[in-house]
């Protein structure tokens, strides 16, 4: 019976080893079509999208040079609104950053020659401090 169940574990790690290469895949494609480069998350990808739409829209609607902190601002708005408080932005094309973030509420990826630093902290009430 073990190697029955060795072969089926075998199995079950092939299968989702081939997942995530068509994920992966899958995630690229769209991700080239907003001229996207995710160079660190721990973000779902349902928000990470939402992240690129927003920033490929806001940086077609800018006329010549790119206004960061219009781009921060536009996407610390979106996700302030659509995911609660607490979001923080950083654009640029040339800045170092060390933060700390909430689970599953980080994202840094480059967009065209821009660079998008995207995270959640947690708020604490006024009253707990």
């Amino acid at each position: 019976m073990e190697g029955a169940e060795l072969e089926l574990e075998r199995r079950s790690k092939f299968l989702s080893s081939l997942i995530q290469k068509k994920k992966a895949k899958e995630q690229q494609e769209h991700n080239d079509q907003f001229n996207v480069r995710v160079r660190a998350s721990d973000m779902p990808l349902a928000l990470q999208n939402r992240a690129f739409r927003c920033a490929r829209d806001h940086l077609d609607a800018m006329p010549g040079k790119l206004d960061s902190k219009r781009l921060a601002l536009a996407l610390k708005k979106e996700f302030d609104t659509a995911y609660g408080p607490a979001w923080h932005c950083i654009v640029g094309t040339s800045f170092g950053s060390y933060v700390t973030h909430s689970i599953g509420g980080f994202l840094y990826f480059q967009i065209d020659k821009v660079y998008v630093l995207l995270f959640k902290t947690t708020v604490e009430p006024l009253d707990r401090l």
